[in-house]
């Protein structure tokens, strides 16, 4: 069975018709947030990094919330082959003692445990990461405004109750109650803004750490991260939140420009959500003009059905295996070794395209 399925919007699927796909084509690489199922990307992300994309010289930008975040950062690193091995280790054997009476480890517990693991996964890289010669490193987050400008065990959960009442109606009505923050260690947004409330800061040394601890910060699971060097002050949360699957506007930069360069997508799905409040909201998960020149590299539904439990691992997992570490840990494990055929198939592609392969996104 195939594991992979390519889709592609119309714009890419004219490129790929006419052209295949060669590394030098590619513009930009974004990278979903949604936890666990990211780990099934693995393989394709070492295989295109430290296989294919380097055989071009052209500039990237890669855009990542949450996981993606880590993802796109530890491309980065000098060694990204290493640091990806790694952040797929790292994430599998995650643990956290649960206190007597304790059903679930607390959000400053985990907030502590990720940061003193970032701190050791991150350190002394940040700099070079952040000067790498092709790639441009864009991180989201999520900051609160009104109820959700400070972090607090009340109004907290109401803040994102008004957030979720909005976002039904449109989901640029959410932007009362949050905003896009994207840092950037160079350059411009290599999307256009007029979709959502955005801010654009620079990422730096001083503040990489928290605005990466930031964009992984799940509300309510961690706690969101305040005073951001170099940015305004409020509480920042999850990227994944406003942008989930970062269905952005990817035809043009923010300065308005048209831009050239396809968009390289490695998925863990087709439909690519905009929020994460638009899980449930089945009609904002068809593509839209935004997608027309972006390729999506997904595993095969029925393939994924092939893999322990018959799906990808997710955050559910948590609470399923509870303390039993070593049962989760043999089936992401199996999981993602499985995965590797994903970026097997993708390589032979490149070789031999077929258009009878692409699908329409």
């Amino acid at each position: 069975m195939k594991a992979l399925c390519i889709y592609a919007g119309p714009q890419a699927k004219q490129h790929l018709a006419k052209h295949g796909l060669g590394a030098a084509d590619v513009g930009v690489i974004p990278a979903a947030a949604g936890g666990p199922k990211g780990l099934i990307l693995g393989p394709l992300d070492r295989f295109l990094f430290n296989e294919w994309l380097p055989t071009s010289q052209n500039a990237i930008d890669l855009v990542g919330a949450s996981i993606g975040a880590w993802r796109m950062a530890t491309a980065c690193m000098p060694d990204s082959r290493a640091g990806l091995l790694r952040l797929e280790h790292d994430y599998i054997h995650q643990h956290y003692e649960l206190k007597p009476g304790q059903k679930f480890p607390s959000a400053q517990q985990v907030s502590d445990s990720f940061r003193d693991n970032l701190d050791l996964f991150y350190g002394g890289s940040i700099e070079s990461l952040l000067k790498h010669p092709r790639y441009r490193l864009h991180v989201l987050t999520s900051r609160g405004k009104g109820l959700l400008q400070r972090e607090h065990p009340l109004l907290s959960p109401l803040g994102y109750g008004v957030a979720f009442l909005s976002n039904l109606i449109h989901r640029k009505a959410m932007g009362f109650s949050l905003e896009r923050v994207v840092f950037s260690s160079d350059g411009q947004l290599p999307f256009e803004t007029q979709d959502y409330a955005t801010r654009h800061l620079a990422l730096t040394p001083y503040n990489f750490m928290d605005v990466l601890q930031a964009s992984c910060a799940i509300p309510f699971v961690l706690k969101a991260v305040h005073s951001i060097h170099g940015a305004p002050p409020g509480a920042y949360w999850d990227g994944g939140i406003t942008d989930y699957h970062l269905h952005l506007d990817w035809q043009q930069s923010s300065s308005g420009e048209q831009k050239s360069g396809l968009v390289l997508y490695p998925h863990f799905q087709k439909s690519v959500v905009p929020g994460w409040l638009d899980k449930a909201l089945k009609w904002r998960h068809k593509a839209t003009p935004f997608l027309s020149n972006t390729v999506v590299l997904a595993p095969n539904p029925d393939w994924v059905k092939t893999l322990p439990n018959g799906k990808l691992p997710d955050r559910k997992d948590f609470a399923s295996y509870g303390q039993d570490l070593q049962s989760r840990v043999k089936v992401w494990q199996a999981a993602t070794s499985a995965s590797q055929q994903l970026a097997d198939e993708f390589a032979q592609w490149l070789l031999r395209p077929q258009m009878s392969d692409v699908q329409e996104l």
